[in-house]
């Protein structure tokens, strides 16, 4: 609860702050004290300290699970905060307002890990998707950015319609909204209700986390949205809506008494197939993340396929994984003035701190040892195989997590091993160290992972 309140009122503070303050270096340095002010509290709450007394009617349930999520979202937003704010200030006038949205969105994620009723699900993904149709189109002057959040728009609306519809279905099956009332019984005659609402639920997800066959509005949004913002959507608020996917699963789904275990295969890998092989053909490097993060949704599928402990603390190493691994690439690609994949040529000659650590996040992604990217890689195999069911699901993961290295080893080997010289607009000694720590995290939780798993139980 203390996510929720805290981020809506520093959301509104931070929409005051663009008219006291013209400055908008003055609203940025807000937005880094409130975002430490809401880690800070989410943190306390874990410790047990509730900051807010407040009934929500058995409509949310603030678990450990979900508190764990919300501090690992809040702290990767203050990463990309420390990274990106400047970049954020210079997309458009309304830098109050950019703010703003990212606290309403963190307000979002925080009610989607604890929501306990559908429209509790409902109203989390909508605080969530709404700030983001905006933030997709702020550059107003690039007919690319309007394009896309057009797109985001009328996908975003047709998948929330999918979902009402869900529930509406569910709740004449169940005649409750309450996930953790709907068991396997059900009215022979509303089984078909109950049934097809689940599965309309299960697809207006799939559209949210960009899963295969429901990706195909990701790459042009993501490509269109300013990249400052394309950073923001591809990582925090995917891995978000992720967990309210796993919250959902074992609420409704693992209860119906129905053998999900099959279409979830089937999109697990189509999703790691396509974002793949598709990936490998992109010529531009922030297209070429936008596959990435398909494919990205493929593993971490995984959690819902196999739903075990393994799948629980797998999917909260992934989450922190990507999330620090693509903020950090993001912060650099948004620097480079040639996206393509030759932009980066001779990066390692010019600036040898953003091409080792671009390096340390790529192989992360990738799932190479020693990166945290290898440990959440291998709970969500280690979980399917726990499982024992669709176990050739796991040996074809392990074939698409070998095409993703192709790719990621592509940009290594332009910065490295190629003669050019890369175009990239100056950089602090700030910015650097802060990647640095963001690098140096990947690698330390990728040797000790239960440094942050141990908060699960403790």
């Amino acid at each position: 609860m203390n996510a929720i309140i805290l981020s809506a009122i520093l959301g509104v503070v931070l929409m005051f702050s663009g008219i006291m303050f013209k400055n908008g270096n003055t609203v940025r340095n807000i937005a880094i004290a409130g975002m430490l002010i809401l880690l800070f509290a989410n943190l306390a709450e874990m410790k047990g300290y509730h900051f807010f007394d407040i009934n929500t009617k058995n409509l949310l349930s603030f678990t450990r699970f979900g508190l764990l999520f919300n501090s690992i979202a809040i702290g990767a937003t203050l990463m990309y905060m420390l990274v990106s704010s400047r970049d954020i200030v210079n997309v458009g006038i309304n830098v109050a307002e950019y703010f703003a949205l990212i606290f309403f969105v963190l307000c979002g994620i925080a009610v989607i890990t604890a929501f306990q009723s559908l429209l509790m699900l409902f109203l989390g993904i909508e605080i969530v998707s709404i700030p983001l149709y905006i933030l997709t189109g702020a550059d107003k002057r690039n007919l690319k950015s309007n394009e896309a959040a057009l797109k985001y728009f009328l996908m975003g609306s047709f998948s929330t319609g999918i979902m009402l519809m869900g529930i509406v279905l569910v709740y004449g099956a169940k005649a409750t909204f309450n996930i953790e009332l709907m068991g396997a019984d059900v009215n022979p005659g509303r089984n078909a209700w109950y049934l097809s609402g689940l599965l309309l639920l299960l697809i207006s997800m799939a559209f949210k986390v960009s899963a295969a066959p429901f990706h195909f509005w990701t790459p042009d949004v993501y490509d269109g949205a300013p990249t400052v913002f394309t950073s923001f959507m591809a990582t925090i608020v995917k891995a978000g809506v992720f967990i309210g996917f796993v919250r959902l699963f074992e609420g409704t789904f693992a209860n119906s008494g129905y053998q999900w275990q099959l279409i979830l295969a089937i999109i697990t890998a189509a999703t790691l197939f396509i974002g793949n092989v598709t990936a490998v053909f992109q010529q531009s490097v922030k297209r070429m993340l936008a596959y990435s993060s398909i494919a990205q949704a493929g593993f971490m599928l995984f959690a819902l396929f196999s739903f075990n402990s393994l799948s629980r603390e797998g999917i909260i190493l992934y989450s922190l994984g990507y999330c620090l691994a693509t903020v950090g690439i993001f912060a650099v690609l948004i620097r480079m003035k040639d996206y393509t994949f030759e932009g980066f040529n001779g990066l390692a000659r010019s600036q040898p701190v953003l091409a080792a650590t671009t390096t340390i996040f790529l192989l992360s992604l990738a799932g190479i040892p020693l990166t945290i990217g290898f440990f959440a890689k291998y709970f969500m195999l280690a979980s399917a195989i726990k499982n024992g069911a669709h176990l050739w699901l796991v040996f074809f993961a392990i074939l698409c997590a070998v095409v993703s290295v192709y790719y990621y080893f592509r940009v290594i080997q332009a910065m490295y091993f190629r003669d050019g010289h890369a175009a990239i607009e100056p950089t602090t000694p700030g910015f650097r160290w802060i990647l640095v720590f963001m690098a140096a995290l990947v690698i330390l939780l990728g040797i000790f992972p239960n440094l942050v798993l141990q908060y699960l139980y403790f």
